[in-house]
């Protein structure tokens, strides 16, 4: 019996952001490529044609990335940003200390919408498992691949606190 696929929990924005990407490459990358291959395919022999020979490839890379695309959003449920603050959530931002006395803030985020510059981790991540449901004051301990990491919650924020 088939699997049904796992919801896969995203922002609005984060949504929005790959219904754009789909849109970029159905409606307007796609059809400048068929537009490139017909003409190089006009010429003659398509054995030796780059053009013919790259456009081809970069259809079917097109056609694989929009399948991909798609068959995400189809997996997809739209979460709304938590106005709550008294626990960590999807979509929360977390102010926390690490052991070492090391100050963070990470953004719990869907798994398409990870950014490890920004300190957004993925809610299926250990360090976001760890602090879903979480309050002020909690402590965590993290197994990452070489020790474990223990986190204090200083802070649960709907808006990130570095833009205040």
């Amino acid at each position: 019996m088939a699997k049904k696929p796992q919801k896969q929990y995203i922002s609005a924005t984060g949504y929005k952001k790959i219904a754009d990407e789909i849109e970029e490459l159905l409606h307007r990358e796609r059809p400048a490529v068929v537009n490139r291959v017909a003409a190089a395919a006009a010429e003659g022999d398509r054995s030796e044609n780059a053009e013919y020979i790259y456009g081809k490839k970069r259809l079917r890379q097109i056609d694989k990335r929009l399948e991909y695309l798609t068959g995400r959003l189809d997996e997809m449920e739209i979460v709304e940003p938590p106005t709550r603050t008294d626990k960590v959530m999807f979509l929360s931002y977390v102010e926390v200390e690490n052991d070492e006395g090391q100050e963070r803030v990470f953004r719990i985020v869907g798994a398409d919408e990870t950014d490890a510059k920004a300190g957004w981790i993925s809610w299926k991540s250990p360090v976001g498992r760890a602090l879903l449901g979480k309050q002020l004051d909690d402590e965590v301990d993290v197994r990452v691949p070489d020790r474990t990491v223990s986190y204090t919650v200083l802070g649960i924020h709907a808006k990130d606190p570095r833009q205040s």
